[in-house]
């Protein structure tokens, strides 16, 4: 159907619409009672209800609850008052109990439930409940909500109009699910790419290319053993020098022809805990990096607290991280790195640690390795503590990487890129998609409520 025609179809059914206040059409009468008294009734709390989508995400026992409720009849409609702009709406087909953050709205013989859920549930009414008050934790109450206008239809107009919408969204709600299953597949593809990325399976090997054009190399073990005899011929620290700890590779696969199995303390000369005092944070200031700022292998900067210049000079320089460092969480988003930025400056809050690579190891591939799944596993199987898991310096000194020929390391980054390239622009069109999916499914609403009475 072309959209010409279904906003011509939308105006026959709203052509009987009257508008009335919404306090002349329903008004929340249901009764507050104590969750003890009915304690076989299923419980919804606003953690129960999605946000926008008018989805029932589960419920609780009622003789779990402490605190009053409300009790509510099937064909009831739930509005969440508090944080009104998380749209969390539902009309229910059971009896039960809900929280008395829930405006309830009692069904009638002259309303329509999922009528007057499509309603509340629409941008325009969305919009005008979010600015009636400001806070961290706005609420609106009834008599904010009563004056505004209602589109007053026949109960069997309203049931047509149900009907419409259902018909239209239930087409949107299939085009979504096959979107997200696209996305799923993507991130499924990019784990695959990363895998084998550090397994020697996406590229040419450096023996296989060399054995073909008749010609030596220089193997991984050969660069390990070069990266390592530099580190102690330059050494200049405190002390004698120490080796680093050798791989246990008991339980490891076999590599590729050329590659070798190597400790991140073997690969990183610098490795820098974090300070163990907390640093006093600000509003303004530079960003302290904390665990909770490396999310899935992704820097998120505008998540971190922030410190002012006095406080980011306490910190050591051995604490501040440079452009091409990695940072790492020990903590909360428990084994993930990311690479530190050029043009920022950055400290580190307690829970991470950071290191760099030798020079012989393409940044590039150290992080793809350290990111993917055996280091992955190594972190999750070497983790402390059940409440708040952690990871100890020596056990992350002694993750164990695959370090291929340096050549080979570059080659298998620009193929990485180029994979990941693609895929990056195939999973913006699935989210531009899944935004329009929403935004047409607004414009049904509107359509249905707005266009034909001159409120849009």
């Amino acid at each position: 159907m072309k959209a010409q025609e279904r906003i011509a179809g939308y105006a026959v059914l709203t052509h009987q619409m009257v508008m009335q206040p919404l306090s002349e059409v329903v008004r929340p009468t249901r009764p507050r009672v104590k969750p003890s008294d009915k304690p076989h009734l299923p419980f919804i709390g606003m953690e129960h209800i999605e946000a926008h989508t008018m989805r029932l995400l589960g419920t609780v026992s009622a003789s779990t609850m402490k605190s009053s409720a409300v009790h509510f009849q099937p064909g009831d409609v739930l509005y969440g008052r508090l944080r009104p702009y998380l749209n969390k709406v539902y009309c229910p087909d059971f009896e039960g109990l809900c929280s008395a953050e829930f405006i309830v709205f009692p069904a009638s013989e002259n309303l329509d439930g999922r009528y007057l859920q499509y309603f509340l549930n629409s941008s325009a009414f969305v919009k005008y409940a979010s600015h009636l008050n400001t806070g961290d934790r706005p609420r609106v109450d009834f008599d904010q909500l009563a004056p505004y206008p209602f589109p007053v239809a026949p109960f069997d107009q309203q049931k047509r109009i149900v009907a419409e919408i259902e018909k239209q969204f239930s087409r949107l709600d299939e085009a979504v699910a096959n979107l997200k299953r696209v996305k799923a597949n993507l991130k499924r593809y990019k784990a695959a790419i990363l895998k084998a990325a550090v397994e020697g399976r996406l590229v040419e090997t450096e023996a296989e290319l060399a054995r073909r054009e008749g010609r030596s190399y220089e193997t991984g073990e050969q660069l390990l053993q070069r990266i390592l005899e530099t580190r102690r011929s330059q050494w200049q620290g405190k002390g004698k020098y120490k080796e680093p700890a050798v791989p246990d590779t008991t339980d490891l696969a076999e590599l590729p022809e050329g590659w070798v199995w190597a400790t991140l303390e073997q690969l990183c000369p610098t490795f820098v805990d974090s300070a163990h005092r907390t640093p006093k944070y600000g509003d303004i200031g530079h960003p302290a990096l904390g665990p909770r700022d490396v999310v899935g292998g992704d820097l998120r900067l505008e998540r971190a607290r922030l410190v002012d210049d006095n406080e980011y000079a306490v910190q050591t320089k051995r604490h501040i991280p440079r452009p091409g460092d990695i940072v790492y969480s020990r903590e909360l988003s428990l084994g993930w790195g990311s690479v530190v930025p050029e043009d920022v400056t950055l400290c580190l809050s307690q829970g991470m640690c950071l290191f760099r690579p030798d020079d012989g190891v393409v940044l590039s591939y150290f992080i793809y390795s350290l990111n993917g799944p055996e280091v992955r596993r190594q972190a999750t199987r070497g983790s402390i503590g059940s409440a708040h898991p952690h990871l100890n310096l020596g056990d992350i000194k002694a993750f164990v990487f695959s370090l291929p020929p340096q050549p080979e390391q570059h080659r298998i980054v620009a193929e990485v890129d180029r994979s990941l390239s693609i895929l990056r622009e195939v999973e913006a069109q699935v989210d531009a998609n899944l935004q329009r999916a929403e935004r047409l499914r607004q414009s049904v609403l509107a359509h249905m409520f707005n266009s034909s009475i001159g409120l849009a």
